[in-house]
């Protein structure tokens, strides 16, 4: 089976699990890249007007990507990773999961976070997506190698 590891990562936290995850797994790198990338001040969550702030109040935001893929029909399992933003995926998530056909793909959800579980984020992608094979995601804040091979081989 041929795994994709597909993840956002607006600090490098979540990339940095991504790279551990694509270890252990033996997938294919994918960075989901926004079309404009995020400044420290579209990042700010405290203030209402940010750009992050007024992409995740408005559900229908899509926010565009660059870099798409052009063998996703390559693979079985594709782990989609990202920061928690106010308890759920960012909305370039949505726009990742709308530019590719997953029908008969194993989709994975994993995500690091400050705080936050990563529950209402697979609900929510779930609820969105639900022709989807979804497996149960993780958070993978600080996890040992061991502790990753064990996951993945759970799951």
């Amino acid at each position: 089976m041929k795994t994709l590891v597909a993840y956002f990562s607006a600090s490098g936290v979540t990339e940095g699990a991504a790279q551990q995850l694509a270890e252990v797994t033996g997938g294919v790198l994918h960075k989901i890249q926004p079309e404009k990338p995020y400044t420290e001040a579209d990042l700010d969550w405290r203030d209402k007007q940010s750009r992050s702030t007024l992409e995740m109040k408005d559900k229908k935001s899509r926010p565009a990507i660059t870099g798409k893929l052009t063998n996703m029909a390559d693979y079985d399992v594709v782990y989609v990773g990202f920061p928690i933003w106010w308890y759920t995926a960012p909305t370039i998530i949505n726009t990742f999961m709308e530019a590719y056909d997953f029908k008969g793909k194993t989709v994975i959800p994993f995500a690091t976070s400050g705080g936050s579980s990563i529950k209402k984020a697979c609900e929510d992608l779930k609820a969105s997506y639900p022709d989807i094979n979804w497996k149960e995601g993780k958070l993978l804040n600080r996890l040992s190698k061991k502790d990753l091979e064990t996951w993945v081989k759970g799951l």
